[in-house]
């Protein structure tokens, strides 16, 4: 047989190439089109509900905002009128503390597993204990500050609620910090290590700079998660309709605020309740856009000194 019959042209190749080439281009567009489809159509379903209950607790709770709801001590069970105004010192005096308490301990949490742990026992233990505490119940936390800190002092506090709180914050914060330190690129570190930085010193003043954004993110989610916690508020602080006189003594806060206004059977109280509801919603979103636009600024900053 001749070679020419052996061995098709080179051309014949080259055009079965394009055809193979052309419909696997045309495949991976169709796929992409279905997955993007899919994309939207999940981002739609996930943000019909939460749009919705904005909505609902918009509609409810705008006729209770006024100045004296906002700043007024609440008013006795079954009388209309009151206010919210220690629930808001609560809370910003609750999460502040806890914030404080939980956030450095999560971020270097997540620094010494990402950094410098490596993989051992002891940092798989550690990261085996942040999962399961993440999904822990939060009464469990209230009843672990109740037992620790509200039995030892005798009395319900905000020492304890923002112990309760911090827990819960801990292993948020701890996880993000360890992801986000984990994107960024090795070349940054070895750049450091080339020049005889000390490790610490490029974890601290070089991939904490790149991740800064990142783990702001992570104290924001935390930050929201604990401001809505109930339970753990339930069993430390017990509430109050008092202003904040000592971190000794119980305090109120918006989310058992908003718990003993709704169980009321009285219009009023339900229509308090839809109000603090929105004064919460507002609260954390108002801190969450202030978090990210920092991290915006500092990572501005960040390129502009590089």
């Amino acid at each position: 047989m001749p070679a020419s019959e052996r061995d098709p042209p080179a051309r014949f190749h080259r055009k079965e190439v394009q055809k193979i080439m052309v419909k696997n281009a045309r495949k991976a567009k169709i796929i992409d089109k279905i997955v993007s489809l899919f994309a939207i159509i999940c981002v739609i379903l996930a943000v019909i509900p939460l749009t919705s209950i904005l909505i609902e607790v918009l509609k409810n709770g705008i006729a209770a905002i006024n100045w004296d709801f906002l700043t007024g001590r609440p008013s006795a069970v079954g009388r209309a009128g009151g206010g919210i105004g220690p629930a808001i010192q609560g809370t910003l005096i609750i999460v502040g503390l806890a914030t404080t308490i939980g956030a450095p301990i999560g971020i270097l949490t997540g620094i010494y597993l990402s950094e410098f742990a490596g993989i051992g026992l002891f940092p798989n233990g550690v990261r085996f204990f942040n999962e399961v505490m993440t999904g822990l119940p939060s009464v469990v936390m209230g009843i672990v500050g109740y037992i620790l800190i509200v039995i030892n002092l005798g009395s319900f506090s905000v020492w304890a609620g923002a112990f309760s709180l911090s827990i819960i914050m801990i292993p948020i914060v701890s996880r993000v910090t360890e992801e986000t330190f984990k994107i960024v690129p090795n070349s940054i570190r070895e750049a450091g290590f080339a020049l005889g930085i000390p490790k610490w010193k490029i974890t601290l003043f070089i991939t904490f700079k790149s991740a800064v954004s990142g783990i702001l993110t992570g104290v924001v989610l935390a930050i929201a998660r604990i401001a809505g916690e109930t339970a753990p508020l339930i069993m430390t602080i017990l509430g109050t309709s008092l202003f904040f006189t000592s971190f000794n003594s119980p305090v109120d806060a918006l989310p058992l605020r908003i718990w003993r206004l709704s169980s009321q059977p009285y219009e009023s109280a339900h229509e308090q309740a839809w109000g603090a509801a929105l004064v919460l919603i507002l609260m954390v979103l108002i801190l969450s856009v202030a978090l990210r636009l920092l991290a915006q600024r500092r990572g501005l900053a960040v390129k502009v000194k590089v």
